[in-house]
């Protein structure tokens, strides 16, 4: 159990870091998620992370890449042609937005499932990457109306995809 938690922690936060990119001002922050004593090192930084609420409608939904790939040109203005990320994010520790295609494998981890909720918890609800203030951070597509639940299950799709 433990383990489970310390897997689901760190895929959190490495997503946070992923999918920072893409708004204007950054949401609310409300709370910091920061490594417990007696916990393993997990190898990433203390980041601030919008109270995310939980997974949407999206997840009891099939998505399709296809389908995902057109609505995912919104996203290229920060996360690049086809997800490659790289774009400068200053302000943020990492420097730049980072690819979805291909995610850390950390955040992928080996359970699908997990992986699908996380992308679905920062496409439903954004986040904000760690640093003294980054220009970008994710938009909250589902919370703003943004993106259907369809359109974000084929975005995730799509994501999924370009991490097998």
């Amino acid at each position: 159990m433990y383990k489970k938690i310390v897997v689901i922690t760190v895929s959190f936060l490495i997503l946070t870091i992923l999918l920072a990119a893409c708004s204007g001002p950054a949401p609310k922050k409300v709370v910091v998620i920061q490594p417990q004593q007696g916990q393993p090192p997990q190898g990433q930084a203390v980041m601030d992370v919008p109270n995310p609420g939980g997974p949407g409608q999206a997840l009891s939904l099939t998505g399709d890449p296809t389908a995902g790939a057109a609505v995912f040109e919104k996203c290229t203005a920060c996360h690049g042609t086809e997800g490659k990320g790289g774009k400068a994010n200053p302000g943020s520790d990492a420097g730049t937005i980072p690819a979805l295609n291909l995610v850390n494998p950390a955040l992928k981890g080996t359970d699908a499932k997990a992986f699908a909720t996380n992308l679905d918890l920062f496409i439903e609800h954004g986040g904000v990457p760690k640093g003294s203030n980054p220009a970008r951070s994710m938009i909250p597509f589902g919370d703003k109306g943004l993106l259907t639940p369809q359109q974000i299950a084929d975005v995730i799709a799509l994501i999924i995809s370009w991490n097998p």
